[in-house]
């Protein structure tokens, strides 16, 4: 076997698919399995026929789309280290489907372009217009043509040309597009690091999320246009682990994708850990050699398995024990790993976002993935950001800049159908990443301790005669359990046989006093208020209905209930029903039932009910006999009824019919509190500490606070998963909760949010 390029050639992957799958028999064991001399030419044709998806016999494909995937076994004892061909290499796009928004222009002649671009600079003034219809609408290929043929026409350089007659942005954006990518990423760079200071973002994004082949004609474009070590000039430049990483990714060594050892993803998860979050310190070295090296399909097979020995993400842990420069690298290094169009994605919301524009980041974007993975990148961005990155574009940019910039991104939908929409991928691990048990932590715990009477007396002290003093209530209350301030509320009463509640009110006003009256009271009265106030009155409180219904458990719920009918002498039920109409009525009915089912998974029912979900949401390829009315119905029993795991999978499910998240086809296909009842139902079963860090964030974030939401999840999740909360929320919004709620507040409401919400992060 000296030469393998014949296994894959097309004949070849014919002839040892037919062999392997077909023809080998009881040579070949069970299904699946390969003799061991020939397991390595078995990953051989495997990776062939990922690059030839078209010589799948005809029959192979199931009804899953075809990022799916099929995993694919190696049994064998002399090759124990080759495992398996995980379902996320297979959802990657192997050349099936052109990803990128440039393509080649048909009907190219560079002689004709070359003399175009002539003409419309020649004269006083410049057309443009012309150029930048031209440029844009032309491949990376064929812009090197063009200026090959501008120099033997008119023996001039085309760049210096385009340089002297555009200025600004404008000017920037149509230079880079000219330029072949290897030696524009060595332009930015060299840019980066040349003059006072270092641009580390730039090298952060660049090193971390090139491949190793674009890494090598990196190093040799910047040799041959600067005559500088690319290596030595990084080195000279920066410093620390943050230095020792670019230098491993300057190497361009990772491993490849072929196959993965399931042994040593357990290992190299272990050894992370024990690197960072069990060490006194952290063993930089080790994140550097296992991040540095290790193949992506390998490293996302490590993080899931770090999430499930460590109960929190790779990236928390980065943030807890890294920092700095060095921080930002393996964050961006993992970040690629996982998607590399969700990461661009976010650069590109965050280069746009709030005051002023990073001109040099967006256009650094969109010229290096135009045609590459751009259509990826749009589709995330309209999944995660909920507006499209062409909208966003068209409203932070202006004039010739802004034309080009939306010519690179293509559109502002990209079509439906499309197979390996990049969107689908995350949302489908995103749905197994949810089933990973994490334990849910709350930020208050039981006072070690703790004395009833002692709590009363300072309280009372604290109330009495002139003054209040409410540090040191806030201390009492805020770092007590609600069984110990039940207690407590107990002791108060038999010792000065006065009602504490009404004593407090009487003391505090405003904002404090809503969050401390709302510690002392249970949860199910707590929530049970919270509901009552948004339901009485003029007007309904739509929002707090959702949160509250959508997230309870079935024990949560009926002791709300009990608390309702107790303090109104009436039913949630029917104050629900009073309150609401229509389908929203029907799903808080519903809800307030509290009679989920809480068993397991059941698959098929699971892929039915994807089928009720898709018809319903008009996604599904064939229609049911089902009236539409008939069909809300049983799309609104799934969604209420069906238990969290269950309903991971109707989604998982969901996504292979339809190539599509339903967290998106909800907010597209419906409208009103009935869209965002089952949006709130759907990110639950999801993720319940991020649903809660989103409402977090958007109570604080701009001008004014919306103390209430605030007021109401950091009293409501305290005690059960505020920890998970501020995990998320950092991980969701690169800023801790800690900060944003110290920023965003003042005073004694300040003091105690920041005790219940238990550190910074």
């Amino acid at each position: 076997m000296e030469n393998f390029s014949f296994l894959t050639s097309p004949g070849g992957l014919r002839c040892w698919w037919v062999l392997f799958e077909v023809g080998a028999g009881g040579a070949a064991g069970p299904a699946g399995c390969v003799p061991a001399g020939c397991a390595l030419i078995h990953a051989l044709v495997l990776r062939g026929l990922r690059k030839h998806p078209s010589f799948f016999p005809a029959g192979i494909q199931t009804e899953h789309p075809p990022w799916f995937g099929t995993h694919q076994v190696l049994h064998s004892s002399s090759f124990s280290s080759l495992q398996r061909f995980p379902a996320w290499e297979a959802m990657a796009p192997q050349g099936k489907v052109y990803r990128g928004s440039v393509k080649d222009f048909p009907g190219f002649n560079a002689n004709q372009d070359a003399e175009a671009l002539y003409n419309a600079m020649k004269g006083f003034g410049s057309d443009k217009e012309a150029i930048l219809d031209l440029i844009t609408s032309r491949s990376n290929k064929q812009r090197v043509e063009i200026c090959q043929a501008y120099k033997s026409l008119y023996g001039k350089d085309l760049i210096a040309d385009l340089k002297y007659e555009l200025t600004g942005k404008f000017e920037r954006l149509i230079v880079s597009l000219m330029r072949p990518p290897a030696y524009g990423d060595a332009k930015e760079i060299k840019d980066a690091i040349s003059g006072i200071g270092t641009d580390e973002k730039c090298l952060i994004e660049i090193l971390a999320s090139r491949t190793n082949q674009e890494i090598h004609d990196l190093v040799a474009a910047y040799k041959d246009a600067y005559e500088r070590d690319l290596e030595a000039d990084i080195v000279g430049d920066t410093s620390g682990h943050f230095k020792k990483m670019l230098v491993v990714l300057l190497q361009g060594a990772r491993e490849e994708d072929d196959v993965v050892s399931e042994d040593l993803v357990e290992q190299d998860a272990k050894d992370l850990l024990e690197a960072g979050e069990l060490k006194w310190g952290t063993d930089e070295a080790q994140f550097i050699y296992i991040l540095g090296r290790r193949s992506r399909q390998h490293l996302r097979l490590v993080f899931d398995e770090y999430l499930k020995i460590a109960g929190k993400p790779i990236e928390r842990s980065i943030r807890g024990e890294l920092s700095g420069d060095f921080e930002k690298l393996m964050l961006a290094v993992v970040k690629c790993i996982r998607s590399k169009a969700e990461y661009f994605a976010e650069r590109l919301y965050k280069a746009m976002k709030g005051l002023g524009t990073r001109d040099n980041t967006l256009i650094r974007i969109m010229v290096s993935r135009s045609e590459i993975d751009m259509l990826d990148i749009r589709e995330v961005f309209r999944t995660k950001y909920e507006k499209s990155l062409y909208n966003m574009i068209k409203e932070d940019t202006s004039g010739e800049y802004k034309k080009a910039l939306l010519k690179l991104c293509g559109g502002d939908d990209d079509a439906a159908g499309e197979f390996f929409p990049e969107a689908a991928q995350v949302a489908y691990r995103m749905w197994e990443l949810s089933a990973v048990k994490v334990e849910l932590r709350g930020t208050v715990q039981p006072a070690g301790d703790f004395n009833d009477d002692g709590d009363a007396q300072v309280l009372r002290k604290a109330m009495k005669g002139l003054g209040t003093d409410e540090g040191a209530i806030i201390e009492v209350v805020t770092r007590r359990s609600n069984a110990q301030r039940q207690q407590i509320l107990k002791a108060y009463k038999a010792h000065y046989g006065r009602d504490l509640m009404a004593d407090l009110k009487s003391e505090l006003s405003g904002s404090l006093a809503k969050l401390i009256l709302g510690l002392m009271l249970t949860p199910a009265q707590y929530d049970a208020k919270q509901l009552r106030k948004a339901v009485e009155g003029a007007g309904t409180d739509e929002s707090v209905l959702i949160e509250i219904m959508a997230t309870r458990n079935n024990q949560e719920i009926r002791a709300i209930n009990e608390a309702y009918q107790e303090a109104y002498h009436k039913t949630l039920e029917s104050d629900l029903s009073g309150d609401t109409s229509g389908h929203f009525k029907r799903i808080l009915v519903s809800l307030a039932l509290g009679n989920r089912d809480e068993g397991p998974e059941n698959q098929t029912q699971a892929h039915e009910d994807a089928k009720v979900v898709a018809e319903t949401l008009k996604l599904a390829d064939v229609s049911s006999n089902d009236s539409s009315d008939s069909l809300e119905t049983r799309f609104l029993s799934i969604l209420c009824t069906r238990s969290y795991p269950h309903l991971r999978r109707v989604f998982q499910e969901f996504i292979k019919l339809t190539n599509h998240d339903v967290e998106h086809a909800i907010k597209k296909r419906m409208s009103g509190d009935v869209r965002d009842a089952f949006v709130a139902i759907v990110r639950s079963v999801k993720n319940k500490p991020a649903f809660f860090a989103d409402k977090l964030y958007k109570s604080m974030k701009g001008a004014g606070t919306d103390e209430r939401t605030l007021t109401r999840i950091m009293i409501s999740r305290s005690e059960i998963d505020l920890f998970n909360i501020r995990g998320e929320f950092i991980d969701l919004f690169d800023k801790s909760l800690h900060h944003m709620i110290e920023k965003d507040t003042s005073g004694d409401y300040r003091k105690a949010l920041l005790v219940l919400c238990g550190g910074e992060d």
